[in-house]
C-alpha cells in the first residue's frame, strides 16, 4: 500500500485523466493500438482500475501475533477491500507471557496498554501511535485528511509501569491503570512529543477502575470483595501532585467493583450487587462522613440466585448502557443519568444456554437511528454466536424507555482466552457502517446502519479482536 497520500479519491481521478490522454496521444500516433496495423483505439470504462472511495481507517489488535495491525477499509462499486498491515516498529511481545489490553483513540493518537502475567515485573505499560488521520470539524459534519500511514510515537514497556489493564478516556484525556502500583497515570495526546509524557496519582487497588469529571477529581476503585479495601474508592485531587492529590475514601456497600463511568454530573460504580452512584464532588467539598452512596439493585439471577451486576458501562447523552445476567436473565440496561431517582429499564434478551452478553456499543445512525449492538458470546458448548442490535429509542423522542429488540444475527466464532477473544465492533463518524471481528476465523464483517444488513465478509488474517478506528470518507 503507497505511503504519504492525502487523497486516494483525487489520486484515482487523477490517474483516469492521465491514462484518457495517454489513449488520445496513443490514438493520433498509432502506437498501442490493439487491433489490424493502422488502426487505434480510444479507452474503454474496462482499461480504467476501479475506483475504491476508503471509508475509513481499522486498527484491530490481532491476537495470533500479539500486534496491532490496521488497514483503510475502502468500497469500490460493489466490492469492499481491507488490505492488513503491520505498524512498522511496534513491540515484539511475548505472546507467553504479554497481552495488550484496551485501547482508545484521543485527537488522532492510539494508546493501547500492555499487560504481563507477573504483575507487571517482566515488562507492561504502553505504546502510543499517530494514526495518521487529521480531523477538521466543520459544525454538522468533520473533513479527514489520511496524512500518512501509522507509525509509532513513543513506547513505554518496562518493570515500573505497573501492568495495566483498564484505560479509559474522560474530556479529552486518557486514565491508565497502573494496577500493581495502586494508582493511574493521567496522559494528554499532546504530551506524547516529550521526554517524560503523563502523570502519576495514587489511588485505587489491584486491578482498577475509574471515572474522571470535569479534569478536576478521578475516582478510582479497589476490586477487593473482602477485608479493609472491600468496595473502597479513592477520591482523587488531579490538580495536586502525587503525593498530595488524594483527597478522601469512601466504601460502597460490596466489593469486587469492576467498573466506573461519569455522567450528568454523577459517578456511577459497578460492584457485586447492583449498580451505586454518588453526585460528583468535582469541588471537594464533601468527607467520608458526608458522602451519600445510593444503591440500584438490579434483582437475582434466575440461574444463580445471586444480585445480578454489570461490568462496565458506556454512555450515550444522559444515558448510561449496560449488560447484566445470565441465560433467561439476560437483559440490556438503560439508565436516565439526569433523573431525580434513576431506575434501570431492562430490555430482556433471548440467549442460549452457554452464551453470554458482552458490553454494548452504541451509535446514532446517519438515519438518526440509535442502537445498542451487543454480541452473544460463547462461554462454553457449541452454540452459534450472535449479534444482538436493539434500537433504543424507537420513536424518536430521546427517551429510551421504549427500547426494544430489533434484530439478531448470526455471527462468526469468537476465540476467547480468559479476557480476550471476544468479538468486537465499531462504526464509521458518518453513522453509515460498522465493523465487526469475529477472531475465530480471521473476518472482519461491515454492517449497513441503514438496513442492517452485512455488507462484506473480509479476511483480515490472524485473529482480530478488539478493533477500533478513526477517519470517514476523505472527499465530499
Amino acid at each position: 500500500m503507497k505511503t504519504a497520500y492525502k487523497n486516494f479519491f483525487s489520486y484515482l481521478t487523477k490517474l483516469s485523466v492521465l491514462l484518457v490522454i495517454a489513449s488520445q496521444s496513443l490514438a493520433l500516433s498509432g502506437c498501442g493500438n490493439t487491433g489490424t496495423e493502422g488502426e487505434s483505439r480510444e479507452l474503454t470504462e474496462a482499461d480504467i482500475p476501479l475506483k475504491r472511495d476508503r471509508v475509513t481507517r481499522l486498527f484491530w489488535q490481532d491476537r495470533e501475533e500479539d500486534s496491532l495491525k490496521w488497514a483503510d477499509l475502502a468500497k469500490g462499486e460493489e466490492e469492499w477491500y481491507l488490505d492488513a498491515q503491520k505498524i512498522p516498529d511496534f513491540p515484539k511481545l511475548d505472546g507467553e507471557k504479554q497481552d495488550l489490553v484496551q485501547m482508545q483513540i484521543l485527537d488522532g493518537k492510539l494508546l493501547v496498554g500492555v499487560r504481563d502475567n507477573d504483575d507487571g515485573k517482566f515488562q507492561s505499560g504502553w505504546v502510543a501511535i499517530d494514526t495518521g488521520v487529521i480531523e477538521e470539524p466543520h459544525g454538522d459534519h468533520s473533513d479527514w485528511t489520511y496524512e500518512f500511514d501509522p507509525k509509532i510515537q513513543v513506547s513505554r514497556l518496562n518493570k515500573d509501569q505497573g501492568n495495566p489493564a483498564h484505560l479509559y478516556s474522560y474530556d479529552g484525556n486518557y486514565y491508565l491503570a497502573n494496577d500493581s502500583k495502586n494508582g493511574f497515570t493521567r496522559l494528554l495526546p499532546n504530551e506524547f512529543k516529550t521526554q517524560d509524557p503523563g502523570t502519576f496519582h495514587s489511588g485505587g487497588g489491584n486491578h482498577i477502575t475509574m471515572a474522571a469529571a470535569d479534569n478536576k477529581v478521578c475516582y478510582s476503585t479497589w476490586i477487593d470483595g473482602g477485608g479493609p479495601n472491600k468496595g473502597r474508592v479513592d477520591v482523587v485531587d488531579l490538580s495536586k501532585p502525587n503525593d498530595t492529590s488524594l483527597a478522601y475514601t469512601f466504601h460502597l456497600p460490596t466489593g469486587v467493583i469492576h467498573g466506573a463511568t461519569v455522567n450528568s454530573g454523577r459517578v456511577f460504580f459497578a460492584p457485586a450487587d447492583g449498580i451505586c452512584w454518588t453526585e460528583a464532588d468535582t469541588d471537594l467539598t464533601k468527607t467520608p462522613d458526608s458522602m451519600k452512596v445510593h444503591h440500584i439493585s438490579l434483582g437475582k439471577d434466575k440461574e444463580t440466585d445471586k444480585p445480578l451486576r454489570t461490568g462496565s458501562f458506556v454512555n450515550h447523552r444522559n444515558w448510561i448502557i449496560f449488560t447484566t445476567g445470565t441465560t433467561d436473565s439476560s437483559a440490556l440496561c438503560l439508565l436516565n443519568a439526569e433523573s431525580s431517582e434513576p431506575a434501570v429499564i431492562k430490555v430482556p434478551i433471548e440467549v442460549a444456554d452457554g452464551l453470554s452478553l458482552v458490553t454494548p456499543k452504541v451509535i446514532q445512525s446517519s438515519t438518526g437511528k440509535r442502537y445498542a449492538f451487543v454480541f452473544q458470546d460463547r462461554k462454553e458448548g457449541e452454540g452459534i454466536e450472535k449479534l444482538t442490535i436493539i434500537d433504543i429509542d424507537p420513536d424518536g423522542d430521546r427517551n429510551f424507555s421504549d427500547a426494544i429488540v430489533s434484530k439478531t444475527i448470526e455471527v462468526g466464532p469468537s476465540k476467547i482466552e480468559g479476557h480476550h477473544g471476544h468479538h468486537s465492533i465499531c462504526f464509521t463518524p458518518d453513522g453509515k457502517y460498522a465493523c465487526l471481528t469475529n477472531p475465530g476465523d480471521g473476518s472482519i464483517w461491515v454492517l449497513s446502519l441503514y438496513n442492517l444488513e452485512i455488507l462484506a465478509k473480509l479476511q483480515a488474517g490472524g485473529t482480530p479482536s478488539a478493533i477500533t478506528n478513526i477517519g470517514g470518507m476523505d472527499f465530499h
